[in-house]
């Protein structure tokens, strides 16, 4: 929709590429149009997800960087430190998938 005018638009998620997997509803995103059909389309560079999923962390499994795998609200599975718990938002780089820090 355009935060203007309010128009809606269906845009293929084939112009996001692998960012796609990461949009979610109300998300800004950037849409170029020619002759009223999209052409391109870029996602944000980094989102702020939920963890809906994860398992906890073994007492006394924290050796450096170890990491764990989690799932955000959007059904992505990423790796996340073992101190991110289910229900924490983590701010996510669209572009390579990878966890950048927990938001609070």
């Amino acid at each position: 929709m355009d935060n203007n005018s309010f128009e809606q638009f269906n845009i293929p998620k084939i112009l996001f590429g692998d960012t796609a997997r990461f949009l979610k509803e109300g998300m800004d995103v950037i849409v170029s149009f020619e002759s009223d059909e999209a052409i391109m389309a870029q996602a944000p560079a980094t989102v702020e997800l939920e963890i809906t999923y994860t398992e906890p962390a073994v007492k006394g499994d924290t050796s450096t960087s170890a990491l764990k795998n989690a799932t955000v609200e959007t059904g992505v599975e990423i790796k996340v430190p073992l101190f991110i718990n289910q229900g924490d938002k983590v701010k996510v780089d669209t572009r390579s998938g990878d966890y950048i820090e927990r938001v609070k």
